[in-house]
């Protein structure tokens, strides 16, 4: 049996490799009687999901992608990509279709609904392809209705001979957490038509999860209650990081601390613990988008005070990181000309290259506009891939992009800490030096697992041995306090330093939700 994964269309577009290599190679692994092939019209990304270098970072990706694609004398090889769309398509029984469903840019709905072109082509060329009876997962972030869509799409295009069941299949995975997620699922959605053929098709799918979770996390419903239960979970949640941040400002207004107010808060049994940093706000692909999504379905079904609420939730991520960047500015004299600026992380959150609707992209150009220098470390972002997110060409001499945290603080006026990346914790229960560290394929290089990743060529003279620990290690804040200019100021958006321990080596540090140093002195 073939499962195919394919990100096709008319036109190139960027595949969610979240729905793509990383759930092709956990089924893989977990169900090695089964053959599964990603295709993609990219060969370029092809290529590199069939090196050593996969196009993507997520930890422990590796690890599962090599077994099940290379074989072994104990196993044979079950996990292939291939640019043999139409090919593939054909030998499959079931068809996972994961490609970006991104916001609208023009026209009737821009700024909020989905654009679902490139999952529309996706779909034309399944029906087209497909000679037998296939079942069509829709695994990409879709509008309630997407799946009534598909049908139309597959029915008017079927070959003869051909018939398609449609279901939806979301996935709930967390950058940086993903293969965990995976492998260990809270639960799976299957949502199906109401029909006798409906139901046999989404038991198939249940059979393929069945084979390493258990069948009560196997959950299923009709089609628009999965598609709009992966619409509400990431509203819920970009909706709790909103909640939190908003405390967040008045905690820095009347001296309480953000963190011991969600600590206490997450003591609730009814409320919980997770999702509960103040931060500088959320990011990803995911949250912003599918906020507006919901906002537009609202408004598109007369439902003006629900479009404005969850319009509240984004409205309260883009206050928090504007009022971050007035903290900085005020903090330093109301003026950052000429400054240099050590920013450390860049993607929108750790264990991730992923940089799309970044805080760090919104903070990094209100510096700029500020007239600052900006001198950026990103453990894993590319260089190329700051600029580019920054509209900026490669010789900007306004930005800097650094191998490691020392170049980037070297003479600094100020760092803001946009990125919870451990190695820029002081913490004493953050990740301790000799963990692991993760490399760019998602193995990690430790004692007990061979590097297998690679560096971006540098400019520096430091031996490649060194760079490659200055890039991975805990930052030592001595250090950085001997090598910045004076006066010193941490700016930390992911409340992720020891501020005591900062201050006490002369740092005057400004975190999330915890009110300036000298106005606690009354």
């Amino acid at each position: 049996m073939w499962y195919a994964f394919p990100a096709v269309g008319e036109l190139t577009p960027p595949t969610d490799f979240l729905k793509g290599g990383p759930s092709a190679a956990v089924i893989a692994n977990k169900a090695p009687h089964l053959n599964v092939t990603v295709v993609d019209i990219d060969a370029r990304r092809i290529e590199a999901w069939n090196s050593d270098n996969l196009p993507v970072y997520e930890p422990n990706l590796f690890q599962l992608v090599q077994p099940a694609r290379d074989g072994s004398p104990t196993r044979k090889s079950n996990l292939f990509f291939s640019t043999k769309i139409d090919e593939k398509i054909r030998e499959a029984d079931i068809v996972f279709i994961g490609v970006n469903t991104p916001t609208k840019r023009t026209g009737l709905g821009a700024g909020k609904a989905s654009d679902l072109g490139w999952l529309e082509a996706a779909t034309r060329r399944v029906a087209k392809a497909a000679e037998r009876d296939t079942i069509v997962v829709e695994k990409s972030t879709v509008p309630c209705g997407t799946a009534d869509i598909m049908r139309d799409i597959l029915a008017a295009n079927a070959q003869p001979g051909a018939s398609f069941e449609v279901l939806s299949n979301p996935e709930f995975l967390a950058e940086g957490t993903a293969i965990k997620n995976l492998l260990h699922p809270d639960r799976i959605l299957i949502g199906s038509l109401d029909t006798e053929a409906g139901y046999a098709a989404a038991e198939s799918l249940v059979d393929v999860y069945a084979n390493w979770i258990p069948r009560e996390k196997l959950i299923t419903m009709n089609l628009w209650s999965s598609e709009l239960s992966k619409l509400a979970a990431n509203a819920m949640l970009a909706q709790r990081i909103s909640s939190i941040n908003s405390l967040s400002s008045i905690c820095e207004a009347v001296n309480a601390n953000i963190q011991d107010v969600a600590y206490a808060v997450g003591l609730d049994s009814r409320i919980g613990p997770k999702m509960m940093n103040a931060s500088v706000g959320f990011g990803g692909s995911c949250f912003k988008k599918d906020i507006l999504n919901l906002v537009y379905i609202s408004e598109s079904l007369n439902l003006p005070e629900v479009a404005a609420y969850w319009q509240g939730v984004i409205a309260v991520n883009e206050y928090q990181k504007d009022r971050f960047v007035r903290r900085i500015v005020n903090s330093m004299h109301s003026t950052l000309f000429n400054k240099k600026i050590a920013v450390l992380g860049f993607a929108y959150k750790k264990d991730t290259g992923d940089t799309r609707e970044s805080p760090a992209i919104d903070v990094c150009n209100a510096l700029l506009a500020e007239n600052a220098n900006v001198h950026i470390f990103d453990p894993q972002v590319r260089p190329e891939q700051i600029m580019s997110d920054l509209r900026l060409t490669m010789d900007d001499d306004r930005v800097s992009i650094c191998d490691n945290a020392y170049d980037a603080c070297q003479d600094a006026h100020g760092v803001v800490i946009l990125t919870e990346w451990d190695m820029f914790s002081n913490k004493v229960n953050k990740t301790a030096p000799s963990t692991p560290i993760p490399t760019r394929n998602g193995s990690y290089n430790g004692p007990a697992l061979e590097q297998n990743g690679h560096m971006s060529t540098s400019s520096s003279t430091t031996d490649l041995a060194t760079l490659k620990t200055m890039k991975t290690a805990k930052i030592d804040w001595a250090r950085v306090a001997d090598i910045m200019d004076k006066p010193m100021y941490v700016f930390d958006g992911r409340n992720t330093v020891d501020v005591a321990a900062l201050e006490r080596l002369g740092f005057s540090v400004e975190a999330i939700g915890v009110a300036t140093s000298s106005r606690l002195v009354r």
